[in-house]
């Protein structure tokens, strides 16, 4: 909210043989602070993002889950890449010391559903435990999946978000190589930005984020603080090709009017859009087309920002990181804004929020996520009335 980037040159690898040298790594991060010490060597660092992420929820909910209630608490982990830096570390094993001496943890900690998982282990939710793992819309698919879950009174309860930590070797050579990230090496803080003209590629992150999701009633008898209410989503494929998306956004578009149309609301009722906005040549133009076809007049007057301009891309756990803002932004009355906007993009031309928080009553935000496949989520989230 502040408008500060927190991307760095990484410092989880030796760099010097690579491109693209930056990325935004989750700093002065210690698991034992939220789990049993031998725990945290069972699990791989996004499975770690994950159960800290669900505690802080738990505890920002004030919510312990009773036994009597287990079977009716789930838990949804979108996970794009899972426990890559552990396939990496364990293929180096294999290679110099033999298969003898392969973990026997190796394939719990390198699968992607064991986020969920260990969330469900942890805090005992006993309902139904899901990883949703498509790629970058990962994390907006599991909170979408969980609240039908919940509306289809399968459960009362959800923990819901998204886990990843794949800023190793491996994972910025391959983004690398498909010309994918900024190699601003030199001002990493400037490197990604979102809808501008000279924008290189996104600037790869990691971290998590988990919503405590409720059926109101239930929320309501234990007095809960309810920070906002999910009232759209909407998931589609694009069908066009497996790293590009769709010409003028035209999935995105049916995503966003699928979403609006499950809210039951109008387009000119949307105060602001968190966009997927990646900082890559044709995301940010077709996102900023399929805005305009969705929302035709009111396009130019929506807010629009990318907060990947700030915290970079968090792959998989990226929608459920900017849902948190999105609701943040209802709850504050405050718009983060799209850093580094220097210079305009003719094919960018939308009110993107430039550089600057801005305040302003936000009553409804519609949060885009688009993924490599052609897989597409969105989530609308609107200002709670009881």
């Amino acid at each position: 909210m502040a408008g500060a980037s927190g991307i760095g040159p990484i410092t989880h690898f030796d760099t010097a043989k690579f491109d693209a040298r930056i990325a935004g790594e989750v700093r002065d991060f210690s698991p034992e602070n939220y789990m049993e010490k031998k725990e945290t060597r069972r699990m791989e660092r996004f499975a770690h993002f994950a159960v800290a992420s669900a505690r802080i929820a738990l505890e920002d909910g004030a919510y312990t889950i009773p036994p009597e209630e287990a079977a009716r608490v789930g838990v949804v982990i979108g996970v794009g890449m899972g426990g890559l830096p552990a396939i990496e570390r364990t293929r180096d094993t294999l290679v110099q010391q033999g298969p003898s001496r392969v973990t026997p943890f190796f394939i719990p900690l390198v699968i992607p559903n064991m986020a969920a998982g260990h969330v469900s282990i942890q805090f005992g939710a006993k309902g139904p435990n899901l990883c949703t793992t498509t790629a970058c819309a990962a994390g907006a698919h599991a909170i979408g999946e969980a609240s039908r879950l919940i509306q289809q009174d399968h459960v009362d309860v959800i923990l819901a978000g998204g886990a990843e930590a794949t800023v190793s070797p491996l994972a910025v050579a391959g983004f690398d190589s498909m010309k994918a990230l900024s190699r601003r090496n030199g001002e990493p803080q400037k490197a990604s930005r979102p809808f501008e003209r000279d924008r290189d590629g996104f600037v790869l992150a990691e971290g998590g984020a988990v919503l405590l999701l409720e059926e109101l009633e239930h929320a309501r008898r234990r007095g809960a603080r309810i920070y906002a209410e999910l009232i759209g989503y909407g998931l589609n494929g694009d069908a066009h090709h497996i790293t590009t998306p769709a010409p003028n956004g035209e999935g995105a578009a049916r995503c966003m009017r699928l979403t609006l149309d499950d809210a039951g609301i109008a387009p000119v009722q949307v105060d602001y859009i968190n966009a997927h906005g990646t900082s890559t040549k044709y995301n940010d133009a077709n996102e900023t087309a399929a805005i305009k076809t969705v929302f035709g007049p009111h396009a130019s007057s929506v807010a629009i920002s990318s907060t990947k301009s700030m915290t970079g891309h968090l792959l998989g756990a990226a929608g459920a990181v900017e849902a948190v803002y999105s609701i943040l932004t209802i709850v504050r009355g405050t718009i983060p804004p799209t850093v580094n906007y220097e210079n305009p993009d003719p094919e960018c031309d939308l009110d993107y929020v430039p550089n600057t928080p801005r305040q302003k009553d936000v009553r409804c935000v519609l949060s885009n996520s688009f993924g490599f496949g052609g897989t597409n989520a969105c989530l609308l989230f609107k200002a709670f009335e009881d």
